[in-house]
């Protein structure tokens, strides 16, 4: 039986209980956007080191304006020139793939995260997951959201 990391890196959606979901390593992932947000605009290398050591797999030509949030960092993974603009928020529950030559407008949410229709089963903690892959040469205008199952 696959543990909760390895399910939440399948290539498909599942179902999961809030509760079993793996909470150290999203602490990890605050921590890496934290220390992100903090750099100075002239710290390129300190800002691509950090985006390598949180992303599954970062391409050297990720670029990425913060405020930046993520939930787990290793599930997300850019394949290419990647710009992702200010206030960007990924829910990376599931594998986000972005393709290369990516644009990614301000305030945009990439959400392979869901809860439960069903109001009893929210309460409950039922959460859904879906994966996100973002063709190549795509580009996303300002505020555009991305539900799980794109």
């Amino acid at each position: 039986m696959m543990n909760m990391t390895e399910m939440m890196k399948q290539n498909q959606g599942y179902y999961s209980n809030n509760k079993d979901m793996p909470s150290k390593l999203q602490e990890k992932a605050k921590f890496l956007c934290w220390k992100y947000n903090q750099t100075s605009p002239l710290e390129k290398d300190k800002r691509q080191s950090l985006l390598q050591e949180l992303f599954g797999e970062c391409h050297p030509l990720t670029f990425i304006e913060p405020s930046f949030r993520c939930d787990y960092g290793f599930n997300i993974h850019t394949h290419g020139l990647t710009v992702i603009n200010y206030n960007c928020v990924i829910l990376d529950t599931s594998p986000v793939h972005i393709g290369e030559n990516t644009f990614i407008g301000p305030g945009t949410c990439l959400a392979c995260a869901g809860h439960a229709i069903d109001a009893k089963q929210r309460a409950a903690g039922v959460g859904t997951s879906a994966p996100i892959t973002i063709g190549r040469n795509v580009w996303l205008g300002a505020n555009v959201t991305i539900c799980g199952g794109v």
